[in-house]
């Protein structure tokens, strides 16, 4: 398999198959791909593998592309202004927030997670729901905004705006904590909490979020009267 992402604001990744070789991606990611490529709506994992999916915010139907001739290639596209990230699986385990899978090679296993604290599922933005991917091969998660990368220590802890990590190692600790005092958590800007990574293991954070984004544009949607 060879890939290359392409665009700014809206990242592409266009991936070139051989014979033998397949992706799978969520429903409706395709962008566009080749006349040699053939696409199969599957439900993977069966219907407690697509119910899982669903309750992650994926769709119930996995999509598979398979190459039936020379040059064949398939392109995918989020949905949000922003960046895909191709994610190397080889035995170790990457965690993400819902929504964040975009497509990976066969051989990626994705399936979801629970947050282990009670707080965390409450506070932490991401929701009680992560999803999982192991195995070998390449999975490609996307978010919105810019991504931040980092790679945590051991007991290194970094605190991040709740919603803003798209993914990270399985290694590293999540939990939550209050912002600061009474006056900050209230006035700060910040919310209440803020969601603690703690290494060992890598760390993708994004500069803005879905619910941003919608609250940054709703001022100036057109609103309807009683008169529409």
């Amino acid at each position: 398999m060879r890939y290359e992402i392409t665009g700014d604001n809206l990242e592409v990744v266009t991936i070139h198959l051989e014979g033998g070789e397949m992706v799978y991606a969520e429903a409706g990611a395709m962008n566009h791909m080749s006349a040699s490529m053939r696409m199969e709506a599957k439900m993977k994992g069966g219907l407690f593998g697509g119910l899982k999916r669903k309750f992650s915010g994926e769709s119930l139907f996995l999509t598979e592309f398979t190459p039936s001739g020379s040059n064949s290639y398939v392109a995918f596209a989020g949905n949000v202004p922003g960046r895909v990230r191709p994610i190397e699986l080889h035995g170790n385990v990457f965690m993400a927030q819902k929504d964040a899978f975009l497509c990976a090679e066969s051989g990626v296993d994705l399936d979801i997670s629970f947050t282990q604290k009670l707080g965390a599922g409450f506070f932490g933005g991401e929701g009680f729901i992560l999803e999982k991917f192991s195995g070998d091969g390449t999975v490609f998660i996307h978010a919105c905004g810019d991504f931040v990368e980092m790679d945590l220590s051991d007991g290194e802890t970094v605190l991040v705006d709740t919603g803003s990590v798209v993914g990270f190692d399985a290694t590293v600790g999540y939990d939550i904590k209050r912002a600061g005092g009474i006056k900050t958590s209230l006035f700060g800007g910040e919310g209440i909490f803020l969601t603690t990574l703690t290494g060992p293991g890598h760390v993708i954070l994004q500069s803005m979020t879905i619910a941003n984004l919608a609250a940054a544009v709703r001022p100036f949607m057109p609103s309807r009267t009683s008169g529409q």
